[in-house]
């Protein structure tokens, strides 16, 4: 992995670990797959073995992030599905041919076709993101209370009462600007010897 890249962050659901490709999407946005060789590395961490990608491919992985933040975005919310973005949604699970296919230690590969490899992992990624949104799956969505961020994200949570799309990040800055901005409000201490006249 290069280091002229930003880092990405990975969650536990797969769909929500896509959309947090693109973040700080209220502040100064960054993304995290700007290049076809970079989303070639952020599938290959998800789990999919994928050899190249081109320009189209990445127009089309971006067109379904957005499409599936769209939707985690209204549900949090309690508005209505964008049809725009179900639409995408539903394209890329339709057009997906992967098998997911049990190793011998017991775990879980996808297989992917050679020739439509990406749109293959793009439809499972959209499967993920379905199965989230109908409520397959417990939780709740929810968006980042860091105004430059308001990710969508799925609360696992016992309580379902996360308020950061990832503590390490979001919450931890947010709990700074905290803690500076309540000093600066504190009176400064007097200091010891000072003589009064």
């Amino acid at each position: 992995m290069s280091a002229e890249y930003p880092e990405f962050r990975l969650g536990t659901e797969l769909s929500t670990s896509f959309t947090a490709t693109l973040t700080e999407r209220r502040g100064d946005s960054v993304e995290r797959i700007p290049t076809p060789a970079r989303l070639v590395d952020w599938l290959a961490l998800s789990g999919f073995a994928i050899n190249s990608c081109t320009a189209a491919q990445l127009a089309l992985a971006r067109e379904l992030r957005e499409s599936i933040h769209a939707a985690a975005t209204a549900i949090a919310t309690d508005d209505a599905l964008p049809e725009s973005a179900v639409r995408v949604i539903n394209d890329h699970s339709i057009r997906g041919r992967a098998a997911a296919v049990l190793t011998p230690e017991g775990g879980r590969e996808w297989r992917l076709s050679s020739t439509s490899s990406v749109e293959d992992a793009l439809g499972v990624i959209a499967a993920d993101a379905i199965a989230l949104i109908t409520g397959q799956r417990d939780g709740r969505w929810a968006l980042c209370a860091s105004p430059s961020c308001r990710a969508a994200f799925f609360d696992t949570s016992r309580s379902r009462t996360r308020r950061w799309c990832e503590m390490n990040t979001c919450g931890n800055r947010q709990k700074k600007a905290r803690f500076v901005a309540n000093r600066r409000r504190q009176p400064e201490p007097a200091r010891n010897g000072s003589s009064t006249s």
